[in-house]
């Protein structure tokens, strides 16, 4: 689907105020559009953190959590098998340690995707007992929607503290459902006035350890002066952060920044070191869409096609030869799942049939036996991005049950259409959740077709032709003398990411030459802002026509030891 380039519109007085201030005139039109007023704003230093008393439940979990230190308690983390789920299981682990936890009380499960399924069922807690008897579960980026889960962790005696930023469970009346846990700390619960609702949930842990921190201070724990510098934790943060895809808000884009200037200084973990090296990323130049598209993918292909234990081990080991052959096992597994998505997303293509009827449909499910269930959320998401459509994939699990991941579109909220999908064909969906534009379920076996109905029914009662035409938002032409490194560099000497998107100009070009490269991607040298540049299009083959209008990003390649300037194409209108 060809897209539509829309302008952002940056407020000329904003414009003013920001180079008034002293930012760059490109940059300060920049961060007009994406709503920055004031230079304020733009500050990334750690004092400008919420303060974690405003997180509700996080003084509740600080003192939960002093008790079972006092008490030498087992503690037992329990995590998740993304990027978001590993790093804050890493950061659980290392910042109790940190705060007073002996290591040989410390432990941690992590479900199997294919064997457990999602969060903390009842299975998880008696793994959990089995392997550590635990006097006190504690949840990472998991927990708020796992009401039988934490009953049974209740009922073996153990505590539970729920660290989770997922919106929780309905019941069929649209009631929201709490798990009776002994301390909840999630943003998304209701009552919570807590300003950052797009915390990640490795956010939330770190928030957590915060609290637990400002306790024990308060306790006359540490000496003036002599505490625990958390801040060592902030490059997992950061990590987990960019990798869950959550809006990078104000209280975001400062635990990003703090974690990357912590990364190009050198002082990160091994892990990611290593995970870097691997990926072949210069930590001294590390930038937020490193850890999005190179640390991060490695991350969750652990969780996708193996055991999310590699992922968390190589985050935790202290051990940088360790952390390098953990690395690089993750490295082989990543490959592979590139692999199996290529194959995948070549298959859906044929599946999605037509052009009208990809056109014509509000959405898209898609279905086949040859499908693997770590990969399906991966091809749910490049469906989506071609065709702008809300878009479910499934496969089979080892269960027989269809296990589906889903992304959305602006304007389509993934959650509350499976909310109301469930009541319209309550024998369909056995179970679901997730957040606005990513959500998962599971399906009995038969009923992908009620499924797919019901949903295509949602999407056209909610998405008219407006939210189907696919907009994409540029920050208009770039001028002849900005073209340039000492550009590239002020772009890249901030944070971008979701909610808050990375620089993409718009301007009319002649196409002077164009080539396939490694059989996949265009190679392009263009007319553009009145000078011929070098450009590229990566995933793109097919031939542009002699003029167009392109979005493109601005950034840099080396070549022969030499920095110059590159233009990233990444959409066309003719």
């Amino acid at each position: 689907m060809t897209p539509t380039l829309v302008e952002r519109d940056a407020p000329p007085r904003a414009c003013h105020a920001l180079e008034a201030a002293g930012v760059h005139p490109l940059l300060a039109r920049l961060f007009a559009g994406r709503g920055v007023r004031s230079i304020d704003e733009l500050s990334t230093d750690a004092a400008r953190l919420l303060p974690p008393h405003t997180l509700q439940g996080a003084a509740e979990a600080a003192a939960l959590l002093a008790r079972a230190i006092d008490a030498d308690a087992r503690i037992c983390v329990v995590a998740d098998y993304d990027c978001d789920g590993a790093t804050a299981c890493a950061v659980a682990l290392r910042g109790l340690a940190m705060l007073g936890a002996r290591p040989e009380a410390l432990r941690y499960v992590v479900p199997d995707r294919q064997l457990h399924g999602y969060g903390l069922t009842p299975a998880i807690v008696e793994l959990a007992q089995r392997a550590h008897a635990p006097a006190l579960l504690v949840t990472v980026d998991n927990g708020i929607a796992s009401l039988d889960g934490i009953a049974h962790a209740r009922a073996l005696g153990m505590q539970v503290l729920v660290t989770d930023h997922h919106l929780p469970a309905l019941d069929a009346h649209g009631v929201v459902q709490l798990p009776a846990a002994d301390v909840i700390v999630n943003p998304n619960q209701p009552g919570c006035g807590f300003a950052s609702k797009a915390l990640a949930g490795v956010g939330v842990m770190f928030y957590v350890l915060l609290a637990l921190r400002a306790l024990l201070r308060e306790r006359g724990r540490f000496a003036p002066g002599a505490q625990p510098r958390l801040d060592r934790l902030l490059d997992l943060v950061a990590l987990g952060t960019v990798a869950d895809v959550v809006k990078l808000d104000a209280n975001n884009r400062v635990l990003v920044a703090q974690g990357l200037e912590r990364v190009r200084a050198g002082r990160m973990q091994p892990g990611v070191a290593a995970l870097l090296a691997a990926a072949g990323r210069d930590a001294q130049r590390c930038r937020a869409e490193d850890f999005g598209f190179a640390v991060g993918p490695r991350i969750n292909a652990a969780g996708r096609l193996a055991d999310m234990t590699l992922g968390i081990e190589c985050l935790l080991t202290d051990d940088a030869a360790r952390a390098h052959e953990l690395a690089a096992a993750l490295d082989a597994i990543n490959r592979e799942r590139r692999d199996l998505q290529a194959g995948m997303h070549e298959r859906s293509e044929a599946l999605l049939g037509d052009l009208a009827e990809r056109a014509s449909a509000p959405a898209v499910v898609l279905f086949d036996e040859g499908f693997h269930e770590g990969v399906v959320g991966v091809v749910a998401g490049r469906v989506k991005d071609r065709w702008h459509r809300p878009t479910f994939v499934f496969a089979r699990g080892t269960d027989g049950l269809l296990k589906g991941s889903g992304r959305s579109i602006a304007g389509f909220h993934l959650r509350d259409a499976l909310d109301l999908v469930s009541k319209r064909e309550p024998d369909a969906l056995l179970r679901f959740g997730g957040h606005a534009m990513a959500a998962g379920c599971t399906l009995r076996d038969g009923a992908l077709p009620a499924f797919t109905r019901a949903l295509q029914q949602v999407a056209g009662e909610w998405l008219d032709a407006a939210a189907l035409a696919q907009r994409l938002p540029t920050d208009g032409a770039l001028q002849p003398e900005w073209f340039d490194l000492a550009t590239v560099r002020a772009i890249e000497s901030h944070v971008w990411g979701a909610g808050f998107e990375a620089p993409l100009f718009c301007d009319e070009a002649q196409v002077l030459q164009q080539r396939l490269v490694a059989d996949k991607h265009l190679k392009l040298r263009l007319l553009l802002a009145g000078t011929p540049r070098e450009a590229i299009w990566f995933g793109r083959t097919d031939p542009l026509p002699a003029r167009a209008r392109l979005a493109f990003r601005l950034g840099s390649d080396r070549f022969q030891g030499l920095e110059r300037v590159q233009v990233f194409v990444v959409a066309a209108c003719e």
